[in-house]
């Protein structure tokens, strides 16, 4: 598979990591699509694991959320800064400390733009939990899911 194959199948999954965070756009199933089109041109063994366990993963994380109590994420300005700041938190989080970073990023990531947002310690933690009550941790969840099957992605495209 070429570089440039490689670049935008890295597109459509960062487009689809973005998505999660933006209302209205499918973002596993960009993430998924990106590893399907991936495995595709590139048949090997090692992609085909990949997009297997993508596959199982994402399914999985599907289920957790059906199985979280259905709230409703508000989508108005503060809400967009919010998911911004608890994404960026989530991938520093996820690239600091591989893996298990992403929880700790995410909900640091609210908490800081909550503690901009409000000046109070006491007051930016009942918002944080305020956000995860009310859709953050399907969220997280679903980004979770996102980030394994990128960083698996990636391992397999630089593993050869």
């Amino acid at each position: 598979m070429g570089a440039w194959d490689l670049l935008l199948v890295g597109l459509v999954i960062l487009l689809g990591l973005c998505g999660v965070l933006l209302p209205g756009v499918p973002g596993s199933w960009l993430v998924w699509a990106g590893v399907l089109w991936w495995a595709l041109k590139d048949p090997q063994p090692l992609a085909w694991g990949v997009f297997v366990g993508a596959t199982a993963v994402l399914l999985l994380s599907q289920a957790v959320r059906w199985a979280l109590p259905a709230r409703r994420v508000r989508w108005d300005e503060a809400g967009r800064r919010l998911a911004a700041y608890a994404g960026v938190g989530a991938v520093l989080g996820f690239v600091l400390v591989p893996v298990v970073g992403a929880v700790p990023g995410f909900m640091g990531g609210i908490y800081l733009a909550e503690r901009l947002r409000l000046g109070r310690h006491g007051e930016a933690m009942t918002a944080l939990r305020t956000a995860m009550r009310s859709g953050g941790s399907g969220v997280l969840t679903e980004l979770f899911a996102c980030l394994l099957v990128t960083g698996a992605w990636l391992g397999a495209v630089f593993a050869g």
